[in-house]
């Protein structure tokens, strides 16, 4: 759908947003409320984020209807939303401007003079998250939207009163094309999304397109071959983090405690800065921290005080979320459902001393799942047992002709099971003191997460 040629809010008051409960659409609306625009919106069903929505004050229709168009200025879209909308309809009729989410996010973005967009294929939430968390800490009062909630805003989103911004810049269709950052981070560039790019070269060709979009500065990880290829040539002043000496910003002398929990020193070109420990596991927060280090030390906060903070960051929402420990059980929820990001997790857990790791993972879209069927099926050999549950098709037709099956043959003792129902009962009746569950997918396999706690609880 073709959004209107609007680059700024000037002459707008009115703006409603079809889809408003969208993880995605809410921290927009709530932004723009803060800063005193009249919000409307509408939504098809209710949801945490939607009653999020309606504390605001903002008036919410559970029907989308041509009558919740009438004078408003601008229309605001979420991906998800058809052309044949009957509110899309109506503001064609009425010759009202619509444009999609990300188009708003980039017009918000340039409201802001220093304007922090997170992109990479993993590592973009929690990344985003540490940013916020150290800025909000050091009472720099950032405006923030993130990919997951945060549980120190108890939302996905900050209405803050500085010139700080920091979001998520997302790759998928170009929607990171929209922003133009004074600072960018690269986490990484991997293979994903191939059904809209294609082959890995475009990818590459978008990041260094978003890269060349940033004015002052581009933090890359420089342990990423694709990263740093994907940003030769910009005009913006680089710099780099990882785990080698050639790095400016290097983390050494690793260690991991029994949670494997990291600390380690910062080195930045060459000279000690500080050393810092986190309270979420695995190598991957590490880098996330570095790069989190960079931006917030750029932005003026001290070294010890994000030190302070980072000790004090307990993850975001559905990124390796403990959610309880119940005769000896562990029931811990992630978002991966990306080869790349299932074998980092499961490499973490399987180092954590359980006596036997459960791997519960949802399929998410056909066109990943026929794709990375083998980088799926070798990440998911780490865990002692692995369960599959049908793949969720998201905005796609099986036109792959893939099943969860195919996958389940390539892992050794794997189970298909289908429902979230029967995987409960399932897991609920064999594991034991001592075992870790963990739920892992991008969409809603932690409602098997839950339930499994609920049942835990009840059994006890």
């Amino acid at each position: 759908m073709k959004s209107s040629n609007i680059n700024n809010l000037k002459g707008i008051k009115k703006i409603h947003f079809i889809g408003i409960g969208g993880s995605g659409m809410f921290p927009l609306a709530q932004i723009l409320k803060f800063k005193g625009f009249n919000i409307t919106g509408s939504d098809v069903y209710e949801s945490d984020t939607l009653e999020k929505v309606k504390k605001l004050g903002i008036k919410v229709n559970l029907k989308q209807k041509k009558e919740n168009i009438s004078d408003q200025d601008l229309v605001v879209f979420s991906a998800a939303i058809k052309e044949t909308n009957p509110e899309i309809c109506a503001a064609k009729e009425k010759n009202i401007p619509i444009i999609e989410r990300s188009i708003m996010l980039g017009i918000i973005f340039n409201e802001y003079k220093n304007s922090v967009g997170v992109a990479g294929t993993h590592g973009k939430t929690t990344t985003t998250s540490m940013i916020t968390t150290v800025l909000i800490d050091a009472k720099k009062s950032p405006t923030a939207v993130i990919g997951g909630t945060l549980p120190k805003l108890g939302s996905n989103a900050a209405a803050g009163s500085s010139d700080i911004i920091v979001a998520e810049a997302c790759e998928y269709v170009d929607s990171f094309l929209c922003l133009n950052p004074k600072i960018s981070v690269i986490t990484n560039v991997d293979v994903d999304h191939l059904d809209y790019f294609k082959t890995f070269e475009n990818i590459k060709k978008s990041f260094n397109k978003f890269a060349n979009q940033t004015s002052d500065l581009v933090v890359i990880n420089g342990d990423d071959k694709d990263a740093l290829d994907s940003t030769k040539n910009i005009k913006a002043k680089k710099t780099t983090f990882g785990l080698n000496n050639n790095c400016n910003y290097c983390a050494k002398n690793i260690e991991f405690n029994k949670n494997q929990f990291p600390t380690f020193d910062i080195y930045k070109n060459g000279e000690k800065i500080t050393e810092i420990s986190l309270s979420v596991p695995g190598k991957h927060n590490i880098y996330d921290s570095l790069a989190t280090f960079i931006v917030c030390e750029y932005l003026g906060v001290s070294p010890k005080n994000i030190a302070s903070s980072l000790k004090n960051f307990s993850g975001a929402h559905r990124r390796f979320e403990i959610l309880a420990n119940i005769d000896g059980i562990t029931v811990i929820d992630d978002f991966a459902h990306h080869p790349t990001e299932l074998e980092t997790t499961l490499l973490a857990a399987s180092k954590m001393g359980f006596k036997k790791v459960w791997a519960i993972f949802q399929p998410h879209t056909y066109s990943r799942t026929a794709m990375f069927l083998d980088d799926f099926a070798k990440a998911l050999s780490i865990p002692e047992k692995a369960i599959i549950s049908e793949i969720l098709p998201v905005r796609e037709t099986n036109t792959y002709g893939i099943h969860s099956e195919d996958l389940v043959k390539k892992i050794p003792g794997a189970t298909y099971i289908p429902t979230f129902e029967k995987i409960t009962d399932y897991v609920i009746k064999n594991a034991s003191n001592g075992d870790l569950i963990i739920t892992l997918g991008g969409g809603n396999v932690y409602k098997c997460a839950n339930e499994i706690v609920k049942k835990l609880k009840h059994k006890k």
